[in-house]
């Protein structure tokens, strides 16, 4: 059995192979592929409209428990191809 993890960006459970974990850096939000950078990180279905409602909610800050604003260029580069 698959572990199990919640969207940040529309809250729906989803097994872990079907999300995108995202970590902060330097102020930016980065992909994390592997799923092994250091630091906390959050859950992400790979659609621009989940990661249009979580900067919308600004859910990657508190999931991510940063205080500054976070630069998410690098993701939606990512998610639109």
């Amino acid at each position: 059995m698959e572990p199990v993890r919640t969207c940040i960006g529309c809250r729906m459970r989803a097994e872990r192979s079907s999300l995108l974990r995202v970590v902060a850096r330097d102020s930016e939000v980065v992909v994390d592929e592997t799923a092994s950078l250091p630091g906390r990180g959050a859950w992400l279905h790979p659609t621009n409209v989940c990661c249009k409602r979580a900067v919308k909610r600004r859910a990657l800050g508190r999931a991510l428990r940063v205080n500054s604003v976070l630069n998410t260029q690098t993701l939606e580069n990512r998610l639109n191809g």
